[in-house]
């Protein structure tokens, strides 16, 4: 499914090109880079882009949002072509058009040539992140966030357990201080049950629809109330099953109307099931501090069973067989940190950007020039 949080909490999700109004950053945070003027770039893949977003919110950024259109030429080269002539950075109606960002944020392989024509144009002044593995090499970017079970290492690539995600402690808290009357009237203990489904890397076998069926039923017949989301990928004679179990047994099943609960969710479950064919569910789940029950599907990605396993030693995993584990650990969420890495890359940046304008002074300009992109 990736990360759907975002959908979740705004199903129209950001306005393309628009700002969005800046969260509270952490303490920590410099002045300077909240100030900045931002980008989020990507192909608007939910996952990809909240994860840029998790990041902007964490440093209490104002940004704006640059989704690659569908059906761009030369898009099928990237990550290693060019971008379409039409985006130009500067270009009147393209998708690089404007004043070029202090801070571009982006992620996933069709962005990769659009941040190179930005740092390309802004004579690398822009200072570029981009979030995973971009396959053209550490030196990409000026910051780059990868998992730690990718293989990519520089000195500008910073690494940690799981993903960045907008599942902040400010949002769980809010939602626990107000929530959903939708799932505040389910009775203890609430199970929130994250499904996904196909990918490019796995599918839905029956047997493996039948066997979540079952030990989701094992919990409803043990008192348990279930709240189910789904994605737009999950096999559709899956989706029935689930919305007939809670039909059956009671609990609650978002069918896509009303306010989104993921977040919701979340915050008041007291036992979390997701399913392996996201990494980033897992890793959102594992903010909320309650134990996750894992529903191991089979040709379930390799690498992405490393970050699992890291999370079953942190205490904060377990398989899920139909039944309720004790689990204890505090919530895990690397969001912050990679915000603050990302902020202390920026400053250094800057800093260098700063000394090399006092070291070479500018020759005067006619009050006719023509101003640049900053």
């Amino acid at each position: 499914m990736g990360s759907k949080v975002l959908r979740r909490v705004n199903e129209q999700g950001p306005v393309q090109g628009r700002a969005q109004a800046p969260v509270k950053p952490d303490d920590s945070v410099p002045p300077e880079l909240a100030r900045a003027r931002a980008w989020i770039l990507t192909d608007g893949k939910a996952g990809d882009e909240n994860q840029c977003i998790g990041i902007a919110e964490a440093l209490g950024l104002a940004y704006e949002t640059r989704r690659i259109p569908d059906g761009r030429p030369l898009t099928w080269m990237a990550p290693w072509g060019p971008i379409d002539p039409r985006d130009a950075p500067g270009r009147a109606g393209g998708l690089l058009q404007g004043p070029l960002p202090h801070l571009l944020i982006a992620s996933g392989r069709r962005a990769v040539p659009y941040l190179r024509a930005v740092r390309r144009a802004s004579d690398e002044k822009t200072f570029t992140a981009f979030l995973k593995d971009p396959r053209t090499g550490h030196d990409t970017a000026d910051f780059i966030w990868v998992p730690d079970y990718d293989d990519l290492r520089g000195p500008n690539v910073f690494t940690t357990l799981t993903a960045p995600h907008p599942v902040s402690r400010a949002r769980l808290d809010a939602a626990r201080t107000t929530p959903d009357p939708r799932l505040a009237r389910l009775p203890w203990p609430r199970i929130a049950v994250l499904i996904g489904g196909d990918s490019r890397h796995l599918r839905y076998r029956k047997a493996d629809m039948q066997r979540l069926v079952r030990d989701l039923t094992k919990l409803a017949e043990g008192g348990c109330s279930l709240m189910l989301t789904v994605s737009r990928r999950t096999p559709p004679d899956l989706r029935k099953a689930l919305e007939n179990l809670v039909k059956d047994k009671g609990g609650f099943f978002w069918d896509g109307s009303g306010e989104n609960p993921y977040v919701g969710m979340l915050a008041i479950a007291d036992h979390i099931v997701v399913t392996s064919d996201s990494a980033n569910m897992v890793g959102e789940a594992a903010s909320t501090g309650v134990p996750l029950l894992l529903f191991d599907l089979p040709r379930t990605y390799i690498r992405h069973r490393r970050m699992f396993a890291g999370l079953a030693m942190a205490g904060a995993l377990k398989p899920f067989i139909g039944r309720l584990e004790a689990l204890r650990y505090a919530p895990i969420d690397a969001t912050p940190e990679i915000a603050a890495a990302l902020a202390e890359g920026y400053q250094r940046h800057r800093a260098r950007l700063a000394g090399e304008i006092t070291a070479v002074p500018r020759p005067a300009e006619p009050t006719s020039a023509r101003r640049g992109p900053f």
